[in-house]
């Protein structure tokens, strides 16, 4: 969970992991500090010093939501990885639901049903995934919902970029990965401000998806390489990675 100046949030939210994923799973939580200037480093420090399952990273600055999923992903321990924010938007008890929804699946990402952020914010978001639909060919109902449940081998083999958070789904469909959608909740933001802004994100996302757009082009893929002598190609094919997805 990546955390930029959320002091006032994160005590609130690591007690709500404990309780929904306690009676669930052996579960770790990796706290990211993105650079904070708001003191979250020393809540964090203290949280970390209070419960053996949660572990903390510190980034010398803030280097964005891509970059602080990544640095968390170097420390988690576990198989499958759950994402979300830590501004208490999202409520923990839905990476249960995703894993239970799951199944067979390499991926499970949530889509906010109802969204509770100003007007504003929810139509650059409505805007912001058609563009990205329309450009990368995919179809992704919410790409700014970070509630995901990944399998850590399907999150490793992404080439790591800023921004790459927003485009999860479709980067691991283009490398033959299944991914499936489902609702999630949403609650009004209850600490701080959002820190994202419409604008900013919809230039630095025409970039971004343009090069999407290319690496979906130029992807090599494992069906596509010859067989090899006395076997099949050195890159796994999706059924081989993985067993058949149940009926």
């Amino acid at each position: 969970m990546p955390a930029f100046n959320e002091r006032e949030s994160l005590p609130a939210l690591v007690a709500e992991v404990g309780a929904a994923l306690s009676s669930h799973f052996d579960w770790q939580l990796v706290l990211v500090d993105d650079g904070s200037t708001d003191g979250s480093a020393d809540v964090l420090a203290g949280l970390v010093a209070a419960n053996a399952r949660i572990d903390a990273v510190y980034l010398p600055r803030n280097m964005g939501q891509s970059a602080a999923i990544w640095a968390g992903l170097g420390w988690a321990r576990h198989g499958l990885v759950g994402t979300m924010d830590a501004d208490l938007q999202q409520d923990p008890t839905d990476l249960v639901s995703l894993h239970r929804a799951m199944g067979a699946d390499d991926a499970a990402v949530g889509y906010r049903e109802v969204r509770r952020d100003p007007w504003i914010r929810r139509v650059g978001s409505r805007i912001g995934n058609g563009v990205r639909n329309t450009v990368t060919g995919d179809r992704v109902r919410d790409s700014g919902c970070s509630l995901r449940v990944v399998r850590r081998e399907a999150f490793e083999s992404l080439v790591p970029f800023d921004g790459m958070h927003r485009f999860l789904p479709t980067l691991l469909r283009q490398r033959g990965y299944i991914v499936g959608e489902h609702p999630v909740s949403h609650r009004p933001r209850a600490f701080g401000q959002s820190k994202y802004g419409t604008w900013g994100r919809a230039c630095r996302g025409v970039f971004d998806v343009c090069a999407v757009r290319w690496m979906g082009k130029r992807l090599i893929r494992g069906q596509d390489m010859p067989a090899s002598r006395g076997g099949s190609g050195g890159i796994k094919t999706q059924s081989e990675r993985r067993p058949p997805r149940s009926a």
